[in-house]
């Protein structure tokens, strides 16, 4: 299996969606860092379930963290540090192990590797993320001394049919603050509401929806990333298309720069007021020949609707037999609600991946 990701800061994940526990083990973190459990501990806190009933699964994890390696007196060593978080309420007699559940792993790890995990997704369960966003928790707090105005801020742009559709000059002005006053973290307050109706709609009729989530990275410096095969949009993909549930990504005008003309599509170089040079639009959404230009870095992710729906359906079982399914379980309608932060964990890994990669070079 394919665990780990990065270069010079390298996670790898471990554990089952059912199984004791799920954590990371993260190597290459920079020596003498000052770093704050608490913070972690809030990046974990915006994933977990069990938020909001009508909202997400109903499970009931703490996700509370736990530091076994890397640090002393709250400062990194430049060893390998390991986060742990314990599962408390694993039910695994909500699972079938011998169905074949519609459009779950269960088939295809089946093929690869002759068995499958008897409860759960395994490690094809949202529940893996829990290392990815530890890992961010850290990694967050080492752009934060190494780049300090960086800024990273996600949002749910739709659900379903519901678009949250900003202009360029909205999009500049969102903010965390602005976000957490809605019912979703959704910029428009009227459509965060009819997003939350839609959600709790499908939870009522058994089922679920998906949608998209967009991220802004603003202030990030340029020179990110590598020409060909490490483009830093290409390594965008890679981390965003890695997440469960995630489907499809663009960067800057993405698909729809089809429908322009490159008179339209071009970003014109110009001198703005303290000398620098930047550029009048950004279509190419930060990043031009895989490098980043200095303009903000603006992606968007596809999420499609959770597999596990509580509507009877029909499969079949390891053996090739047809059977009646029926779900059970705490399962989210929409995963959404607790995405942002997994987008916002990939990029930050991503970037601060690339930071030092830089500076090795340099």
């Amino acid at each position: 299996m394919s665990n780990s990701f990065g270069r010079l800061f390298r996670i790898t994940t471990f554990g089952e969606s059912h199984g004791k526990a799920v954590g990371v083990v993260i190597d290459g973190c920079p020596a003498r860092i000052n770093l704050d459990l608490t913070v972690v501990q809030q990046w974990l806190d915006r994933r977990r379930p069990g938020q909001n009933d009508s909202l997400s699964s109903a499970r009931r994890e703490l996700d509370r963290v736990e530091c076994l390696s890397g640090l002393v007196d709250n400062t990194t060593l430049g060893s390998p540090i390991t986060l742990v978080v314990h599962n408390t309420d694993q039910r695994p007699s909500d699972y079938q192990p011998t169905v074949l559940r519609p459009s779950h792993a269960d088939y295809s790890y089946l093929q690869k590797y002759q068995m499958m995990p008897t409860s759960g997704g395994g490690r094809a369960s949202a529940s893996e993320t829990v290392g990815r966003v530890a890992a961010a928790g850290v990694a967050r707090q080492v752009l934060q001394v190494l780049v300090p105005e960086l800024e990273f801020i996600g949002w749910i742009d739709s659900v379903e049919n519901i678009h949250c559709s900003l202009t360029d000059d909205q999009r500049a002005t969102v903010n965390r603050e602005q976000l957490l006053l809605n019912p979703l973290p959704c910029p428009d307050a009227e459509k965060a509401q009819q997003m939350v109706e839609v959600i709790e709609q499908a939870r009522q009729d058994g089922d679920t929806v998906g949608g998209c989530i967009s991220l802004l990275v603003r202030n990030c410096p340029s020179g990110l990333g590598e020409p060909v095969f490490a483009k830093l949009e290409a390594q965008l993909a890679k981390a965003m298309l890695s997440i469960p549930a995630v489907k499809g990504f663009e960067i800057g005008s993405g698909f729809r720069g089809t429908t322009m003309r490159g008179s339209q599509h071009n970003d014109r170089f110009i001198t703005d007021d303290d000398g620098t040079i930047t550029t009048s639009t950004n279509h190419s959404g930060g990043v031009q020949g895989g490098i980043t230009n200095g303009a903000d870095i603006f992606l968007r992710v596809a999420c499609k609707p959770v597999s596990t729906i509580f509507q009877k359906q029909q499969t079949v079982d390891k053996d090739g037999q047809a059977v009646t399914f029926k779900a059970r379980g705490r399962h989210d309608p929409c995963i959404l609600p607790r995405a942002v932060v997994i987008i916002e964990a990939m990029a930050v890994l991503v970037l601060l991946d690339n930071f030092l990669l830089n500076s090795v070079s340099n």
